[in-house]
């Protein structure tokens, strides 16, 4: 992949940032490459409203989006809320980190969540706003939500190249309406999204998106359905989180199965792992010695990149060049106070700090470079 060059905000607003390829289609690739090198960095902007630093390897203070940027990232995903209890991960904090994902080099994932807060296989909670919509209107508050965000990032210049109808939604959205067991109703909340996108952002691929990459059980009953119901989608993605989800191999099978059986290009759009088992601050860790053991692979920073690099290379060696990327979830998430998990409520913490990229001296680790071996 050719590396490339850094913009000032004001070019890459009328920069032309290349498509990946038409719809429904894999150009060939060199083995090796990752075309989509990316990080969801989607609470970037609270932590450095609540003050993180970030610093390069030799502790030199510098810009987050430029350290991302020399690592090899080139792609940046972005979750949407509705109406979050503390404003961010809104479509007002989405458009400038939009902006300054673009002027770094990165195209853009936006990834809805169609919730006020997380949405993930055990929960799908409604909008308050939507709460209580009759099924018609909740459909058309799905596709006026998507033009709407879609819509505002294409008109400052900023058009998403991907976007997620959903997140991880093995057991559907918008519960009760849009759950599992419903499939005409789902299928109708996804169309309504996937209409929108196309509708207002012509360019934009989508993508649905759902957790353990390597149940191919479930996902092909998933897309079975999907494509029955005639959900129009370009992209299939996973979640893969090696301490959760099982092995390597095992996403390794699923993703060939999945593009093979679909014609779709597949990404892994959540993946991370722990460079240690200690904490930064009050909130306990997600990842700990038990999930670290379940994996197999050392708590430390050599371990981080182990079980990075084994993703990254399962995606490379999709058969056809049908796998197109991988993104690390939340790598410049460290612990700050007032930038906790909870957009309801202040004093909570990160829980994810001992993923990120950079340590508890918010020194950049060997992980932030995993991404240049794959250029």
């Amino acid at each position: 992949m050719r590396r490339r060059t850094i913009l000032t905000a004001a070019a890459a607003a009328t920069a032309p940032v290349p498509l990946l390829e038409a719809r429904g289609q894999a150009a060939p690739r060199r083995a090796g490459r990752l075309a989509l090198r990316g990080a969801d960095i989607s609470t970037l902007k609270k932590n450095l409203d609540f003050g993180a630093v970030y610093r390069d390897a030799g502790g030199r203070r510098a810009d987050p989006f430029a350290l991302l940027a020399a690592g090899g990232v080139n792609a940046a995903r972005l979750k949407v809320w509705v109406n979050p209890a503390d404003g961010y991960n809104s479509k007002a904090t989405v458009l400038p980190m939009a902006a300054r994902a673009r002027a770094a080099g990165m195209k853009l994932f936006v990834d809805f969540h169609y919730s006020d807060a997380w949405a993930d296989p055990g929960k799908q909670n409604k909008p308050a706003a939507w709460a209580s919509l009759p099924f018609p209107q909740l459909r058309d508050a799905v596709y006026g939500h998507t033009a709407d965000v879609l819509g505002a990032l294409r008109a400052q210049g900023t058009p998403a190249d991907l976007v997620q109808i959903g997140n991880e939604i093995n057991g559907g959205m918008l519960w009760p309406d849009g759950r599992w067991d419903n499939w005409p109703q789902l299928a109708a909340l996804l169309t309504a999204g996937s209409t929108a996108a196309r509708s207002v952002s012509p360019g934009t691929r989508v993508v649905l998106h759902l957790a353990e990459g390597g149940n191919n059980s479930q996902h092909r009953w998933w897309f079975d359905n999907a494509v029955s119901y005639g959900v129009p989608f370009d992209v299939i993605a996973v979640s893969h989180y090696l301490y959760w989800h099982g092995t390597a191999a095992s996403l390794a099978a699923n993703l060939a199965d999945l593009s093979a059986r679909y014609g779709r290009d597949v990404i892994v759009a959540e993946t991370a792992y722990g460079f240690t088992t200690a904490e930064d601050d009050h909130e306990p860790q997600i990842f700990n010695a038990s999930l670290a053991a379940t994996a197999g692979i050392p708590a430390s920073p050599a371990g981080q990149v182990t079980a990075f690099r084994r993703v990254c290379d399962v995606v490379t060696g999709v058969p056809n060049g049908r796998g197109i990327g991988v993104f690390y979830w939340e790598p410049t998430w460290t612990a700050v106070r007032g930038a906790g998990w909870d957009p309801a409520n202040p004093a909570s913490g990160d829980g994810w700090e001992n993923q990120a990229w950079f340590d508890f001296n918010d020194r950049a680790l060997p992980a932030l470079q995993v991404y240049n071996s794959y250029r």
